[in-house]
């Protein structure tokens, strides 16, 4: 069984607390059994699988299989297109360049409901959503990258992992894969 499920923010990719502030998954009423495929930070949102089939990990998540994942990233400023091919040849972090990935501005900017608690807000500061879809998922690597190329993230939704996309579900809901979606999840 996969289950797709749109952590909300605040919300640790894990069922046990950490001392933390974050909630965890176990408040969301998951089968028994099931363990998160990859991570999402707590204050990253969208789209989280969910699985009892250990052997999707790899397939999943390790880059030589080059299983994508589609990011929206709110950034502070509007990034020329240096910035966007900064992104996709690969941004140095931690002594490490990063895979080459895919970068855009996101055209036109989506319509995504307000987060709660609410991102910062600069009145002299404009902000603009891009895309970046990756094949690999380093700590906090969204983050890290947009910040390299002086455009700091602001708020960060994983809406695509292979060919499945977030959709319509809501924030704190989820929902068992069909087989077509279990298809389209592990297509590349």
């Amino acid at each position: 069984m996969i289950i797709a499920f749109h952590k909300p923010f605040g919300v640790l990719s894990q069922f046990t607390p950490d001392g933390s502030r974050h909630r965890t998954l176990a408040e969301f009423g998951f089968p028994e059994g099931v363990y998160p495929i990859g991570r999402l930070d707590a204050e990253s949102e969208g789209l989280l699988l969910l699985s009892d089939e250990s052997n999707l990990n790899a397939p999943l998540l390790h880059p030589s299989n080059a299983h994508a994942r589609l990011y929206w990233a709110q950034v502070e400023r509007f990034p020329n297109a240096a910035a966007l091919r900064q992104l996709e040849a690969g941004v140095l972090l931690s002594g490490r360049r990063t895979l080459p990935c895919r970068a855009f501005v996101l055209d036109p900017q989506p319509n995504v409901p307000p987060r709660d608690p609410p991102i910062r807000f600069r009145k002299n500061v404009p902000d603009a959503w891009i895309g970046l879809e990756l094949i690999e998922g380093k700590n906090h690597q969204v983050r890290r990258m947009t910040a390299a190329v002086g455009h700091p993230t602001l708020r960060l939704l994983r809406v695509q992992i292979g060919s499945l996309a977030l959709g319509d579900l809501a924030a704190g809901a989820q929902r068992v894969l069909s087989a077509a979606d279990r298809r389209r999840l592990l297509e590349r």
